[in-house]
């Protein structure tokens, strides 16, 4: 049955409608869920709070589970999702980029935009950094252009690049974000007594 565009039973012209639909309702829920603080987002690098940590993972975890099981009843083929090309040395770099940004701005792209909405000013401060990196990047494109597209791998996922079997791929990472989630635990409580 699905994915509902690619097999006809949406139209492709509601795909921009579906996505500003799908975006209103994500940055209302990381702003219900208090992701558009920069303290809370910051928490996870400085080791005294791990919810943003254990929010998205689980929300991933989540999908990935619920699309297997929609595959194997029939209702989505897993084989006509879209898979985003990777080239390796723009992940890694733009990843780079990204991480610092995250840690001295306290916002990832996304939640800088929820607290945008609701006002915060180091937010704005934020976003039109983000909106001034665009612009360099988009005007000196022809200089950065064999790093973004340096490594050309292809659409793979992490499944076809270990070559495991993906129901066993998602149970080894189901136990792994436990272990992960016990060890931050372990971690929060010990920065807590260190600085409280």
């Amino acid at each position: 049955m699905g994915p509902l565009i690619p097999n006809g039973l949406i139209s492709f012209e509601w795909n921009s409608i579906i996505a500003i639909i799908i975006g209103i309702f994500f940055g209302f829920i990381l702003e219900a869920s208090g992701f558009s603080s920069s303290r809370k987002l910051a928490g996870v690098f400085y080791g005294y709070d791990f919810a943003v940590l254990k929010v998205f993972f689980t929300a991933a975890l989540v999908s990935l589970i619920g699309l297997l099981y929609m595959d194997y009843l029939g209702y989505v083929d897993i084989g006509q999702l879209y898979v985003h090309p990777t080239y390796l040395w723009g992940a890694i770099i733009g990843g780079a980029i990204m991480g610092v940004g995250f840690v001295a701005g306290g916002f990832c792209p996304g939640t800088s935009l929820s607290a945008v909405a609701i006002g915060k000013i180091d937010a704005i401060f934020n976003v039109i950094g983000i909106m001034i990196g665009i612009f360099i990047f988009s005007e000196l494109y022809t200089l950065f252009e064999p790093l973004y597209n340096g490594n050309f791998q292809g659409n793979i996922t992490l499944v076809d690049s270990l070559g495991v079997n993906r129901y066993w791929f998602v149970f080894i990472l189901t136990v792994g974000a436990i272990i992960m989630f016990a060890l931050s635990d372990m971690i929060r409580k010990r920065v807590k007594k260190i600085f409280y």
